[in-house]
């Protein structure tokens, strides 16, 4: 599978394009405080940081965070537009965390460990960093458990294409338990609500900022985006559906 170039052009309008509105922070808020200890401060981690669209909203709720990234390009519009007091910015990968062993209450992988190449070492890895009894947060998606996305329906081999970044969810728990961790509280299916118009979504897609667009051809792109024009077209202000998005929680042994 072609793997993604995060310091290519897709950083350029990352940010901007794939920004959590106030709906979908809270949400994400609400259930992750759930999932980790009541006490604060609490040391996070923000594996495959991006351009910072979770560790200030971490920060602010639970604690420090260091956000790892290994694209330079994106930790740069982090730094740029996401600096916030109690955040660091740090290259790294999912195989070679920068910190001390035992150094985090908790670890945030949102949307990141299909790109990750060695899923086993990486688990290690993140064992190796987390407190025993530490929370793991991995909002991943599963092969055997895609969702259904509104405007991927319109991409010719979207939907089927978008799974061939994944592996079965009894693969990914596997894995985890291998290297330490207990599948505890386990998956979770979160209702991810969206307040952009269909129109609005639209424009954010043209950014080009998905993923699974740096997988398909000139042609599916081209077939895609003129079905979804005309689909948005009919009904341009219409709600963009709720999303279900699944939530592995993980506890380190």
């Amino acid at each position: 599978m072609k793997r993604v170039d995060y310091d290519g052009p897709i950083h350029r309008h990352y940010h901007a394009s794939r920004a959590l509105g106030p709906a979908a922070s809270d949400t994400w808020l609400s259930r992750f405080a759930a999932a980790l200890p009541a006490r604060r401060p609490l040391s996070g981690l923000d594996l495959g940081s991006g351009t910072g669209r979770f560790a200030p909203l971490l920060a602010d709720a639970f604690g420090p965070v260091t956000g790892v990234e290994p694209a330079a390009a994106m930790r740069s519009v982090a730094e740029r537009e996401s600096a916030h007091p109690r955040v660091r910015y740090l290259a790294g990968s999912a195989t070679a965390i920068p910190a001390a062993d035992r150094e985090f209450d908790f670890g945030l992988l949102f949307l990141v460990w299909h790109h990750v190449a060695d899923p086993p070492a990486a688990a290690r890895e993140l064992a190796r960093v987390l407190r025993p009894g530490g929370t793991l947060l991995l909002r991943a998606q599963f092969s055997d458990r895609m969702p259904d996305i509104w405007w991927l329906r319109h991409f010719p081999g979207g939907p089927e294409l978008d799974a061939t970044m994944y592996r079965p969810l009894a693969d990914e728990i596997a894995t985890f338990e291998a290297a330490g961790f207990a599948a505890s509280p386990g998956l979770q299916v979160v209702a991810e609500p969206s307040t952009t118009t269909r129109a609005q979504r639209l424009a954010q897609l043209r950014q080009r900022s998905q993923s699974v667009f740096e997988l398909m051809s000139a042609d599916q792109l081209a077939a895609g985006f003129a079905a979804l024009e005309r689909a948005v077209a009919a009904d341009p202000d219409g709600a963009v559906p709720d999303t279900e998005a699944t939530l592995l929680v993980l506890t380190r042994t």
